[in-house]
């Protein structure tokens, strides 16, 4: 869900924009606006130049974004496109299949220990 709000700042921005927000997200320099799962989201300052009063700093999410834009820019770079003119045209987030664990609890009980990973698709 946060990966949802991540790729959701990001789409139609320049790259080397994209990438200076998500660094900033990292240093909690700028904020990314929670939209649709604000559930437990609490109320910042930050959120104001996206005109929203939630937002947060998911950094496990920034991480992979960026490291995808980084994969993304390296590509660009291979097939000899002029990276200072790429944008982030399309961003997706899917669901993936959930990853199952067990967590052992008091008493003999066992509750389950869920993952909830994520498909991106970016198109630059």
């Amino acid at each position: 869900k946060s990966t949802r709000e991540t790729v959701g700042a990001i789409r139609g921005l320049e790259l080397q924009k994209a990438k200076r927000f998500l660094k900033d997200v990292l240093e909690h320099k700028q904020a990314v606006p929670f939209r649709r799962f604000t559930g437990g989201i609490s109320r910042h300052a930050q959120a104001q130049p996206h005109k929203w009063s939630q937002c947060g700093w998911p950094e496990k999410s920034a991480r992979f974004v960026l490291d995808l834009l980084k994969n993304a820019e390296s590509n660009a770079e291979s097939k000899k496109l002029d990276t200072a003119k790429l944008t982030v045209s399309h961003v997706q987030v899917n669901q993936a299949p959930t990853q199952r664990r067990r967590t052992y609890r008091a008493h003999g009980r066992i509750n389950p220990y869920v993952s909830y990973p994520c498909h991106i698709e970016v198109i630059l």
